[in-house]
């Protein structure tokens, strides 16, 4: 199995990097968040110099955020830095697009933008609609050896419904998957062999990546130490974040809330609806997101609920844990390091070598 690591994208993200794969992790992903982090293709460059062996991907690139032309240069330049070792993370946008009070695009907008990048990488010609007009378009000097369009960039989406994995499935791309339990987990990869299998794939030759907060525990350190707040409880305040979206904005959660936490969630929607301005709630709930607990947002972080969405426990616990998702079909297993916690690469890294 192998490991990876996410990063709430720094612009000096390239040290984090190199230090992943002095250790061995596989990949680094870079999150392409505009309003809560920097840009993931200037961090990217940076690493693409720096390291000589990890791939370095978008996890995940968000269509709207830039036009599929302008996202193709940007990967082919990558690639010229970092040959072969570059992967094109794709998704219909959550966390980018909900800073903004925005919902994701639509699954066919997705597909025609992968389309289009996708061909240009290849130095196709193609045809994309550009300021509602029909243009042909390629790149025009590939020979001048400014950026590579020889080696292959790879594909993943991010897909969570059943119509994102049959598209997944028909690409024959890697497969995102954010998961919080191995049994959610388990049943996600369910939903992406049966969308492989009616696309006629074999399983075997594709990725499927989990990705994932959480924080290996010292003995008898607590689900709601210091360090356990700060490296899993954002992703357990994801949940208060999707349910303040719905309440507030009406955008869909689908994010089941267990009865357990139903009193932390619903006490942090009643907070929410003092967030100011009034009509823009998004920019307080979202502020950040995925990388800090809030002040005001700690009283709602239980220890019940960092075990019910993050991995967080012993070395041994998460070995454990880790190997449940490898056995349901998970290819590679990759933790999100939230901002000043990045030394805990080091524990994860304890957990990987127990993969050999």
């Amino acid at each position: 199995m192998q490991f990876g690591i996410a990063l709430a994208t720094d612009a000096d993200s390239w040290k984090v990097a190199a230090r992943a794969e002095e250790l061995g992790f596989s990949h680094a992903w870079f999150y392409d968040t505009q309003m809560l982090s920097a840009d993931c293709f200037v961090a990217m460059g940076a690493a693409a110099v720096k390291t000589s062996r990890i791939r370095l991907g978008t996890g995940v690139l968000i269509p709207s955020n830039r036009i599929a032309a302008v996202t193709a240069n940007a990967f082919a330049s990558l690639n010229k830095l970092a040959p072969g070792r570059i992967d094109f993370g794709v998704g219909t946008g959550f966390t980018g697009r909900r800073a903004m009070g925005l919902g994701a695009i639509k699954l066919s907008e997705m597909a025609e933008y992968i389309r289009v990048v996708m061909a240009l990488m290849r130095g196709e010609m193609v045809e994309t609609s550009i300021e509602g007009q029909r243009r042909k378009i390629r790149f025009l000097n590939p020979e001048l050896g400014l950026i590579n369009t020889t080696d292959p960039v790879a594909l993943h989406l991010s897909a969570y419904g059943p119509k994102a994995m049959a598209l997944t499935a028909k690409l024959g791309a890697g497969w995102i998957n954010f998961v919080g339990d191995e049994a959610g987990g388990a049943k996600a990869m369910e939903g992406m062999r049966a969308a492989w299998a009616a696309s006629g794939r074999d399983a075997g030759g594709l990725g499927a990546v989990a990705f994932a907060l959480g924080c290996v525990l010292a003995p008898g350190e607590a689900l709601d130490s210091p360090r356990a707040i700060a490296q899993a409880g954002p992703r357990a305040a994801v949940l208060l974040h999707r349910a303040a979206d719905e309440a507030l904005s009406g955008l869909p959660n689908t994010s089941p809330i267990p009865v357990e936490v139903a009193d932390e969630v619903a006490g942090y929607v009643a907070m929410a609806r003092g967030f100011t301005p009034a009509d823009a709630p998004w920019i307080e709930n979202h502020r950040g997101h995925l990388m800090v607990v809030k002040d005001e947002e700690r009283r709602f972080i239980t220890p019940e609920l960092i075990r019910r969405t993050t991995f967080t426990g012993t070395r041994d616990a998460l070995v454990e844990r880790v190997g449940r998702l490898r056995d349901a079909g998970y290819t590679q297993f990759t933790v999100q390091l939230t901002p000043g916690q990045e030394a805990a690469i080091e524990d994860w890294a304890a957990v990987m070598r127990a993969f050999g």
